[in-house]
């Protein structure tokens, strides 16, 4: 019974390792766009991301319940990933 499922195991992972295989030959990748044009719609976005972080620090202030905290947190977390990917791809770009 133990050696069925090693083998069952074994036979799961390889499969998996296919799959992703198989995943990676599809996904697009696509080039940075550095571009004069693409750096100015950075910067606007990058300006309405710290807005939208400090609009939503205050939302969290006046709430009391942990869950909400904890989703408005994973927002602005997710929301810093990106102004650090985009300080990364325009290191000239300041905060207001």
């Amino acid at each position: 019974m133990e050696k069925l499922y090693e083998h069952s195991q074994e036979c799961t992972i390889k499969h998996q390792i296919l799959i992703l295989q198989k995943f990676t030959n599809f996904v697009d990748v696509k080039e940075e766009d550095k571009s004069e044009e693409s750096k100015q719609n950075h910067i606007r976005y990058y300006k309405s991301l710290s807005k939208t972080i400090a609009d939503i620090r205050e939302e969290e202030k006046q709430e009391h319940d942990p869950t909400i905290k904890g989703h408005l947190e994973k927002r602005i977390e997710a929301m810093e990933k990106d102004k650090i990917r985009i300080k990364e791809m325009f290191p000239d770009i300041v905060d207001d």
